[in-house]
């Protein structure tokens, strides 16, 4: 529970080095609790993520990212987390956030009716774009490899992760979702 907490950074991918070999090399089950997101992801065959005492998903790291059941999950894993956007299905069954048609990768949204729902999509799957959703630039964090720009429609804040050398607008433009990377949550959990 929790082994590598108060040991230095250096020490601590050491350590988490040794304990993944040492997982490889004896072939047995070990359970290892943490907050720590990256060293859940590192170690993981599967993981298990708990809300209130309560399992929310569990997956290999790859399922978590890039399908999470819950807003919790897409919230927690991934850094920057997953963008979570209030929405409304409409008539013909579209997800529609602040009037936008939304394409996910949800299926028949008729049971989401009536429910909180959210459009969820990860930084990774935004993308700057000649129409879609208009937004407003308001911050660009340089990490090395990729930016994250930060970025608001109305009161609502998406960021989206930019690759170095890609041309950003100054300080208006418009923002597009990958559809198979978008899920539609209702009441946190994802619509199937």
């Amino acid at each position: 529970d929790e082994p590598l907490t108060v040991i230095d950074p250096h020490l601590k991918w050491r350590l988490r080095s040794k304990l993944k070999e040492l997982h490889q090399r004896v072939r047995r089950t070990m359970i290892y609790v943490t907050h720590d997101q990256t060293e859940a992801l590192t170690f993981a065959d599967q993981v298990l993520v708990m809300l209130e005492g309560q399992v929310v998903q569990s997956g290999t790291p790859v399922e978590l990212f890039e399908r999470p059941a819950h807003t919790f999950v897409g919230h927690f894993i991934g850094s920057p987390g997953m963008n979570l956007l209030p929405c409304e299905i409409d008539a013909a069954g579209v997800p529609r956030f602040a009037g936008h048609a939304v394409a996910t990768a949800s299926g028949d949204l008729a049971a989401a009716r009536g429910k909180r729902t959210e459009i969820g999509v990860r930084p990774e799957f935004v993308r700057l774009a000649d129409a879609g959703i208009p937004v407003h630039l308001e911050r660009i964090d340089d990490i090395g490899r990729v930016r994250i720009v930060s970025a608001r429609h109305g009161e609502h804040r998406i960021k989206l992760l930019v690759a170095e050398g890609q041309a950003i607008p100054e300080a208006q433009g418009h923002l597009a979702f990958d559809a198979p990377h978008t899920r539609v949550y209702a009441d946190g959990w994802a619509v199937q």
